[in-house]
């Protein structure tokens, strides 16, 4: 493999749908990048020395310099994956040429993922795995939903002559979309019940890209944890329905 890109960037992270995002990105751009894991235990996220840099007090963030030396800061996944797209695949490996037609088709479905995918199944989580209670509604509306969500994807995936959302390469798209997908079991969703997009899941594990990316700044567990018991899996959430709740109330103080 070549050498990687120097750069500036300092990527603020956890290994979650959202965070792991930016890591594959980088990864399948090849840059060489510094990575400081947040501590959600230590509520690290709301310190102000971060919230300098994303006001939401949310992962992922970064920060790199500009062409004249100046620290900018870039905060959203889809706006992390926008900004290397623009600033660094001039050569259009993981993306088209600015306001080409596949450059707009890329960014429908990241805007896709970014206010429907992602919202949805994090809320399938929440009230699947996280809730003090279990609601039946609040479950059933938020991973119907998601399966739905699914469902689309795998349609047209079902239709697209290389595997890939947009095109003839993995894109941006694929790169938002794939971390969720790889956790839908967490949210209740079974990929065998979309086989175009169980396809297009494991096709992009093969990419040394995604392998690299996945695994920041900790292992990535979801194809161990897909195996698990239903059981097993209700222990594992366990540990973060604590700091879920906690979470919550923190910031219902602000």
């Amino acid at each position: 493999m070549a050498p990687k890109t120097p750069t500036n960037i300092t990527l603020y992270t956890v290994g979650t749908p959202n965070g792991i995002k930016a890591s594959i990105m980088l990864e399948e751009l090849n840059l060489d990048y510094k990575v400081h894991k947040i501590s959600f235990d230590k509520n690290e996220q709301k310190e102000d020395w971060f919230l300098a840099i994303n006001p939401n007090g949310r992962i992922p963030a970064m920060t790199d310099k500009d062409a004249n030396g100046n620290t900018i800061r870039i905060f959203e996944s889809g706006a992390i994956l926008e900004y290397l797209a623009a600033t660094y695949d001039k050569e259009h490996k993981v993306s088209y040429p600015y306001a080409s037609n596949e450059h707009w088709e890329v960014t429908s479905w990241l805007m896709w993922q970014m206010g429907g995918l992602g919202p949805m199944q994090g809320q399938a989580n929440h009230f699947n795995r996280y809730a003090p209670e279990k609601i039946p509604y609040g479950i059933n509306r938020y991973v119907n939903e998601t399966r739905r969500l699914y469902r689309t994807m795998d349609t047209h995936l079902a239709k697209a002559p290389h595997g890939y959302l947009v095109g003839d390469r993995v894109t941006v798209a694929d790169i938002s979309c794939w971390g969720w997908v790889a956790h839908g079991f967490w949210a209740g969703v079974e990929i065998d019940d979309f086989p175009a997009l169980k396809k297009w899941l494991y096709k992009l594990l093969e990419r040394p890209g995604f392998e690299a990316g996945r695994h920041v700044p900790t292992p990535h567990t979801a194809f161990e944890q897909m195996k698990k018991s239903p059981e097993e899996l209700e222990e594992d959430a366990k540990a973060g329905q604590k700091w879920v709740q906690a979470g919550m109330k923190q910031d219902a103080k602000q």
